[in-house]
């Protein structure tokens, strides 16, 4: 083992405000791509630490921007939630499990879901969301991943969310959150044990919506406002599918979002596909 070279203490306190200097100087020099925002801080990013308050260039949008009063449950109305649920079969667990009022009570924590932007920039973003709700439980249908028990959710190198080895992390809920690594910050946002209790968003509707409330806000939402088009939720969704990994999974994707803008009165906008 290589010993590390030792400073004296004064000298050593002078070297190490000069690292960060030169750190944050290069940092600062973003050089971002043209839909990557220069946060802060000055590193290259599209979600809403990068695009938010303090961002220096790029698709900024701020965190504090007023809503546009649009009404989301004036646009996700009785008629087009149950015209989503009511396609899943009867013995679907789902049709007891989730309901336009589970969504709303869900949706009164995340005021800015739907609300920033033009009118049509709220009702892509609502076609976008339900697009891919449809998509991940087939109609409201199912709570929880086909066969998702059998599946190794787990990354062990993630040492701040370290698994339960007694539980799993399968696909659960409307947008089925998956992995240790989102169980765990999902559960600490909305109140709930997400590394030793995962189970819990598939027993409380709630609870569930929230999660899928707490994933689009974190990741997904930001690329909405910004305009980079339906194709950039699928990829913070599901990555694995662009890029030809997928395209039967993506083309299914599109067509409900497509379907849903149809149903809003809005133009789906361009680049659908990842």
């Amino acid at each position: 083992m290589i010993k590390p070279t030792s400073f004296p203490p004064i000298f050593a306190v002078i070297l190490t405000l000069v690292c960060i200097q030169t750190t944050l100087v290069r940092a600062q020099n973003c050089g971002c791509g043209t839909s990557l925002c220069c946060s802060k801080w000055g590193y290259c990013g599209n979600t809403t630490d990068y695009c938010g308050d303090g961002c220096q260039e790029g698709p900024c949008y701020s965190t504090t921007t007023r809503s546009n009063n649009v009404s989301v449950p004036a646009i996700v109305t009785d008629d087009f939630f149950n015209g989503i649920i009511g396609q899943a079969d009867a013995s679907c667990a789902g049709k007891s499990f989730y309901s336009r009022s589970a969504f709303l009570d869900a949706l009164s924590y995340y005021p800015k879901f739907g609300t920033v932007g033009s009118l049509d920039d709220s009702k892509r973003e609502i076609a976008a969301f339900f697009a891919h709700l449809t998509h991940e439980t087939g109609h409201f249908c199912y709570i929880e991943e086909i066969n998702g028990a059998t599946r190794d959710y787990c990354d062990k190198t993630n040492t701040e969310w370290q698994c339960n080895p007694n539980e799993k992390y399968y696909g659960r809920g409307p947008i089925q959150i998956s992995w240790n690594f989102n169980y765990g910050p999902a559960g600490q946002s909305i109140g709930f044990d997400g590394l030793n209790s995962p189970e819990t968003v598939a027993q409380d509707p709630v609870v569930a919506f929230r999660t899928a409330f707490w994933y689009w806000m974190d990741n997904v939402h930001s690329l909405v406002i910004t305009g980079q088009g339906f194709g950039a939720t699928i990829r913070a969704i599901n990555g694995g599918e662009c890029n030809g990994g997928n395209t039967a999974q993506v083309n299914s994707r599109v067509g409900f979002f497509k379907q849903y803008c149809d149903q809003l009165g809005v133009s789906p906008g361009e680049n659908l596909t990842c």
